[in-house]
């Protein structure tokens, strides 16, 4: 069977940076596996990743309370982005936007014969089964729906959201605690530039951008180590 995230994962400098990022990410889950995590512990971790990804919309006022909504139910929606991801999809718009846009727009792809392909391209590509690691699929589930704009609002909240659920589905952070939106945040002209390269430079592009979620990953791993050390 074709495997085209682990065909992704085989370009150039990528293996090497999923390989550090994963690295990063066993350092705090070997502290983490010492002792139970909390409730209240992934509640924080949640919520720190949800105002680190309302921050890069430039309009925390307007996205934060549905970004928050949102990632209120990351853990139970990771559960669930590889068996039916437009379902997912909708409901994660439906938790942000509710209240920023008109009833009838919540969960609805825009009206674009495009978008419904890419959006069904996508939603095979994270239902199938793949030898690529966790960090590659969510940094492809990330960009296509951050480049496509499915909804036309929101967009970039609901690709984040969906990364990390990929990286919870998938085992690189099963306790929800470690931020790929931190790492995000920590430099978001890279952030943006990262996001153009894969929408305009083919393979180069989508090599950089996979490096790019790699080291946010890790950015994201140092930052839980950290919050984790102050909070023992």
């Amino acid at each position: 069977m074709p495997d085209p995230v682990a065909d992704l994962e085989r370009l150039e400098g990528v293996p090497s940076a999923v390989a550090s990022a994963l690295a990063a990410v066993d350092v705090v889950l070997r502290d983490r596996g010492h002792r139970r995590v909390t409730h209240d512990e992934s509640a924080r971790a949640l919520l720190a990743a949800a105002s680190a990804s309302a921050e890069l919309t430039g309009d925390v006022e307007r996205w934060l309370p549905g970004t928050v909504r949102l990632y209120a139910e990351l853990m139970d929606l990771a559960g669930l982005v590889r068996v039916a991801p437009g379902q997912v999809l909708a409901r994660a718009h439906v938790l942000l936007a509710r209240g920023v846009v008109a009833d009838d727009l919540l969960g609805r792809l825009r009206g674009d014969p495009a978008v419904a392909d890419r959006m069904a391209d996508l939603a095979s590509v994270l239902t199938m089964r793949t030898e690529a690691s966790g960090v590659v699929l969510g940094a492809v589930a990330h960009a296509e729906i951050a480049v496509v704009s499915p909804f036309g609002s929101g967009d970039g909240v609901v690709a984040r959201a969906v990364e990390h659920m990929v990286l919870i589905s998938a085992g690189v952070d099963p306790y929800g605690v470690i931020s790929c939106e931190v790492g995000h945040r920590a430099d978001p002209d890279r952030y943006a530039e990262a996001l153009r390269q894969y929408r305009d430079e083919g393979a180069p592009g989508v090599r950089a951008w996979l490096q790019h979620c790699a080291s946010a990953l890790a950015r994201g791993a140092a930052a839980a180590g950290t919050a984790a050390a102050a909070g023992s």
